[in-house]
């Protein structure tokens, strides 16, 4: 059974960056946790962190609830950006 912070970090409402830990999991389990050859996904993962974060930051500013957008609604806002 998964505990209640392991349940919200595959929420996608929660974390929108489940897609980039996955795939950065994945890499480090096909490559033998050789690090380097996993590079690409660190960098992917924190930059997904850092722009949502980023986004969030504002929104609490701005007084916006939930301060964390829906996959939803996250999915529309990139979307619109191209």
């Amino acid at each position: 059974r998964m505990s209640r912070h392991a349940r919200q970090l595959r929420d996608h409402d929660i974390n929108p960056c489940v897609a980039e830990t996955d795939a950065s999991r994945k890499c480090m389990d096909d490559n033998n946790y050789n690090k380097d050859m996993c590079t690409a996904y660190f960098l992917k993962y924190k930059s997904c962190r850092k722009f949502w974060h980023d986004i969030m930051m504002q929104r609490k500013r701005n007084g916006v609830k939930p301060e964390m957008p829906s996959a939803e609604e996250r999915k529309k806002m990139l979307e619109s950006m191209g």
